[in-house]
């Protein structure tokens, strides 16, 4: 959740974060509460603010002897609105699963666990954190409690199991220091995003410990996830860290690069979902499916591709969408590039790793489904935005959103649009690891983008966009560390 970078241009000057933020606004806030100590983070300093310390009985009977923290993550919907309107609730969301999955990772390079903890309430979050204090925010803007998640080198399940009610009685009688900062003199009233806010707070089940809606977790109690070992002993984790830290949101691409199939199917397995980070951080399957406009992938046609990212759905889809598509499947013994693995190559995409797991010739999700030059529509429904245009290939975040929410509750609205920051964070990084750069669209027209589709009603709904390509960087521009200590 901290600095990046600080950039600069001529007497300008801001900072880039590790979690990236629409219009680079970040109303995420980062609580953590360990030992019983709750703290506010301080990106800026990179340094901890103790807020409160809650009796440690309470603390005892929660954590009951097992290690770990607790990280609760806020939204400042004003920090979005003051640009962006009503549009800032969604972007909030998005940036809210920017985070979980920032957070994920960073967990795993340390070898540890981190899953968001299902049943809590919102309010209950907000009352241990200390956000729900009306003084403590008098003249400043409120923040809206998102979420919780437990951090623990050991098992989850104590985490998940453990009831929250010790702690908020304990918040309650605690003494809270500190005083919120306005951002403004002057706000602007959004009723919209006060409304959805309220309809879409999360209300515990009395006496809930598990969910039927939920995934089945299948994480060994003492396992590394993703194979990752500390850093400190695992020399790839150094790499995995410059990744992380270089990664910036593009703002052109050159409209002529390439992307070699190869990666471009590792990309999106890594998408996929399952018992490695950050999809095990969460406890739904995969709701967000792909519909990809391919511009220049190298042994793919250009045209409209769908990547299912849970295969059940398929039969669903081929129905909903217009019947004139192809659903080609597209499977990796088609892949021109995986034959010249013996082959020096001086593209910094195309990793000739024959140990790639992501490798396998089985067939996968992703599918074709028209054949044709889609650089003009992926611009249009994008808020004729050349971005989308201009790269590898750009994709619309489709999620079922009718269904889950009468079927889950309101409260499930925000847990789609997590959902889709993780896959935005995912991309992000992939798209550093392989040479080029990646930017988030919050800005494109639904109705434009369902019909490009062929899907109608309120089922699936487009809910966030992505392009990826070669950055066309401006050199006027400078670079530092996001700290001092980083420029040694």
């Amino acid at each position: 959740m901290g600095l990046s970078a600080w950039k600069q241009y001529r007497s300008s000057r801001w900072a880039l974060r590790v979690n990236p933020s629409s219009g680079n606004l970040h109303p995420t806030e980062a609580y953590l509460i360990r030992d019983g100590r709750v703290f506010h983070y301080a990106p800026l300093e990179h340094a901890l603010e103790e807020r409160a310390v809650l009796r440690q009985e309470a603390w005892a009977a929660f954590a009951r002897s097992s290690p770990g923290f607790l990280v609760g993550l806020t939204s400042i919907h004003w920090r979005e609105a003051w640009k962006y309107g009503e549009r800032a609730f969604r972007y909030c969301q998005h940036d809210a699963g920017h985070a979980i999955a920032a957070l994920r990772f960073a967990a795993a390079l340390l070898g540890w666990r981190l899953a968001l903890l299902p049943h809590w309430s919102d309010d209950g979050i907000a009352t241990v954190f200390g956000v729900d204090r009306a003084a403590d925010f008098a003249g400043a803007e409120p923040e809206e409690p998102e979420c919780v998640a437990a951090v623990t080198p050991d098992a989850l399940q104590p985490w998940l199991d453990a009831d929250p009610a010790s702690l908020a009685g304990s918040a309650r009688a605690a003494e809270w220091k500190g005083q919120a900062n306005a951002l403004s003199a002057a706000r602007v009233e959004w009723p919209i995003i006060d409304q959805v806010a309220a309809v879409t707070r999360r209300v515990r089940v009395a006496g809930a410990s598990a969910s039927a809606e939920s995934a089945p977790r299948s994480i060994p109690a003492k396992a590394s996830p993703a194979g990752l070992a500390p850093r400190s002993d695992n020399p790839d984790d150094v790499r995995a860290r410059d990744i992380i830290l270089q990664r910036r949101s593009a703002v052109a691409f050159d409209a002529r690069s390439s992307l070699p199939r190869r990666t471009f199917m590792s990309m999106l397995a890594r998408t996929a979902g399952g018992a490695v980070p950050p999809w095990d951080a969460i406890d739904w399957r995969p709701h967000v499916h792909l519909l990809i406009f391919v511009h220049r992938v190298e042994g793919l046609t250009p045209g409209v591709y769908a990547y299912l990212r849970d295969a059940a759905v398929l039969p669903e889809w081929r129905t909903a969408m217009r019947p004139e598509f192809l659903w080609e499947r597209m499977n990796d013994s088609n892949d021109p590039n995986d034959s010249n693995d013996s082959n020096d190559s001086n593209d910094p995409n195309d990793s000739n790793d024959s140990n790639d797991s992501n490798d396998s010739n089985d067939s996968n999700g992703l599918y074709l489904l028209l054949p044709f030059d889609v650089k003009w529509v992926a611009n249009r429904v994008s808020c004729d935005q050349d971005i989308a245009a201009d790269g590898f290939f750009s994709l619309g975040m489709i999620a079922r959103l009718e269904s889950s929410l009468r079927e889950r509750g309101e409260w499930f609205y925000r847990r789609l649009f997590w959902e889709t920051g993780m896959l935005g964070q995912v991309l992000y990084l992939e798209a550093e690891a392989a040479g080029a750069r990646a930017t988030g669209i919050g800005c494109f027209y639904d109705d434009p983008v369902r019909e490009a589709a062929g899907l109608k009603g309120a089922e699936w709904q487009s809910l966030y966009h992505f392009s990826m390509g070669v950055p066309v960087d401006d050199d006027r521009l400078t670079t530092e560390p996001g700290y001092e200590w980083e420029k040694t």
